[in-house]
This record gives C-alpha cells, structure tokens and sequence, in this order.
C-alpha cells in the first residue's frame, strides 16, 4: 500500500492539473477517447459521420439539378435527402443527450476520485499524524498550528500536508511554465539574431 503522504502528494497534483487544464477540455478528451473505443456508440458516431456526409452529397447533387427540366430526379433527391436528414437529425439528438449524460457521469466519476477522495481522507485520517516534529524546533502556537484540526500536537495533520503539497505543486508547476517560456524567448531572439546577420551580410554583398 502506497504511503499515505504519497497519495496525497499525488492527489493534490491531480487536483491542480484537472484545474489547469479544465473540467470541460478533460470531458472533450474522455469522449474522444470513448468515441473512438469499441462501443456500441461509436458506431452511432461513425454512422452520424456517414450520414453528414450523404446529406452533403445529396444537397449539392439537388443544386447541380435543375428543379424545372428536371424534374423527376430533382424530386427523387428531395425525397433522398429528407428521409438521410431525418435519420441524421433524429441520430444527433440521441447522440447529444447521450453525450450530455457522459459529461455529467464524467464529471461526478472525476470529483468523486480527486476532490471526493480528498475529503474523505481528511476525515478519516483526521486524527492521524503524517510525520512528527523533533521536539523543541518550533514553538507552541506553530505546533498546534501544524497539528490543526485533530492531529496529535507536535506532529503535521493531513489538512496541512495537503495545503503544503498543493502549494510546493504550484509553485513548480509555475517555474516550469516560466522556464518554458523563457526558453522560448531564448529560441526566437537566436532566430532574429541569425536573421539579422543574415540580413547584414547580404546587405555587405550587394555594396560590394
């Protein structure tokens, strides 16, 4: 079993991603990826997809038809395209309920495993330390600050274990995102730099 300082580390840094990126992005992610699994909706999808795409070809082959001189087959693509559209429309109302149900499945599934699983540990090991404090390093009011709420005095409860790996997540999730950017500024003034040399030697060639 996973020490419990582990899992919290872990779910903080679950927590933080989830809110970086957003719920939303994470639920258009999930149904990708069941869209392109082995269900029985991905063949709705796959069959929603074909039927677009015959409505299209119908649309255009009734605009490529002359609804006067030709009548007949203008009338038999009319007929063509509104029974494709029907079964389109009546197939993308069951597929957007169906995906409106996923997202709020996903939805609770997710808060249930990160912030659900979060306060449950905080009530369960309520009364648990996470590691103790040598003795006489800090003073009174610091300890029980450590230990709050129902942590053993002297020791770090998981209330402030989570607060404090939530915080050490964000500021490295912040230096990273900085250095990154940095980098990246580093790379396009290289690139001008060299573009401006390679503009001062042409220049240099053609005085010559």
């Amino acid at each position: 079993m996973p020490s419990l300082l582990i899992v919290v580390l872990v779910l903080q840094l679950a927590i933080y991603l989830i809110n970086t990126v957003g719920a939303q992005a994470i639920n258009d992610l999930l149904w990708t990826l069941y869209s392109k699994a082995p269900t029985p909706h991905s063949r709705d999808m796959r069959s929603h997809i074909e039927l677009q795409r015959e409505v299209v070809r119908l649309k255009r082959e009734m605009a490529a038809t002359s609804s006067q001189d030709q009548f007949a087959k203008w009338a038999k693509l009319r007929r063509q395209h509104d029974k494709v559209l029907a079964e389109y429309e009546e197939l993308s109302s069951s597929l957007s309920s169906f995906k409106s149900t996923f997202n709020r499945t996903t939805t609770v599934l997710r808060w249930l495993s990160t912030n659900g699983l979060r306060f449950f540990l905080q009530w369960w090991f309520a009364k648990r330390p996470m590691f103790w404090i040598p003795r006489g390093w800090l003073p009174g009011y610091v300890e029980w600050a450590l230990a709050f709420p129902r942590a053993p005095r002297g020791s770090v409860s998981i209330q402030i274990w989570g607060i404090a790996c939530a915080t050490v997540v964000n500021l490295i999730w912040t230096a990273v995102v900085a250095g990154w950017m940095l980098r990246g500024q580093g790379v396009k003034e290289e690139r001008k730099g060299k573009m401006a040399m390679k503009a001062e030697k042409g220049q240099g060639k053609k005085e010559l």
